[in-house]
């Protein structure tokens, strides 16, 4: 085995040293850059990631208030149609019954004798009136129907009859009046007896 002898000048052999060094050191420099450019790009895909989830959730959010605000509007809107229909029969109901007096006058004018009325009720805002009453018989409870509806009363514009029964098993001889009708009857529009009428109708 023969030991080799290094015979280069000193300052050559310092200068190898350092460059077997720099080679070294450059390597390192070179894999950290390439660690922090790989850190960086998987902090960026990661904040673009977030960004967009926190976007999606935001936009869920949004669609869910919208919804509900939607939802909520409608029920509101169902409220006030209410109370506006309630408040139309009120001011219908409280608006006749200033002037119920002279159309009672009336209705008894055209009930005929052999009837009389037992009831009478406001059926709907748009001047809907049930009539019941009490007659002799299945006649007397027809012929109200035909006064009622009969133009030249000037009380209703229709007259139907909606249901009528009588008691015809002759066991019951102490009433004047075994048979009941209700009419359904529908203001005319030129009535005189209320105070709320048709505009586009007669006289109110």
């Amino acid at each position: 085995m023969s030991n080799s002898i290094n015979l280069l000048p000193p300052d050559l052999k310092e200068s190898y040293r350092y460059g077997r060094r720099n080679h070294t050191l450059a390597r390192w420099i070179t894999a950290t850059v390439l660690c922090l450019v790989g850190g960086l790009v998987l902090a960026g895909g990661g904040y673009i990631y977030l960004s967009n989830v926190i976007h999606n959730t935001n936009q869920q959010i949004s669609n869910v208030n919208s919804q509900l605000q939607s939802e909520n509007q409608g029920k509101v809107q169902q409220q006030v149609t209410t109370i506006s229909n309630n408040l139309k029969l009120a001011t219908q109901v409280l608006s006749s019954e200033i002037l119920f007096s002279k159309l009672l006058e009336r209705l008894g004018a055209v009930t005929p004798s052999n009837a009389v009325l037992t009831n009478l009720a406001i059926a709907d805002a748009q001047g809907g009136l049930d009539i019941t009453a009490e007659t002799t018989d299945y006649t007397a409870a027809t012929q109200l129907q035909v006064n009622l509806a009969d133009p030249a009363n000037q009380i209703f514009s229709t007259a139907d009859i909606e249901s009528i029964s009588c008691d015809t098993s002759g066991g019951n001889t102490s009433t004047q009046y075994p048979c009941s009708v209700t009419i359904r009857a529908l203001f005319a529009k030129d009535n005189p007896f209320l105070f709320i009428n048709d505009k586009s109708g007669g006289a109110s």
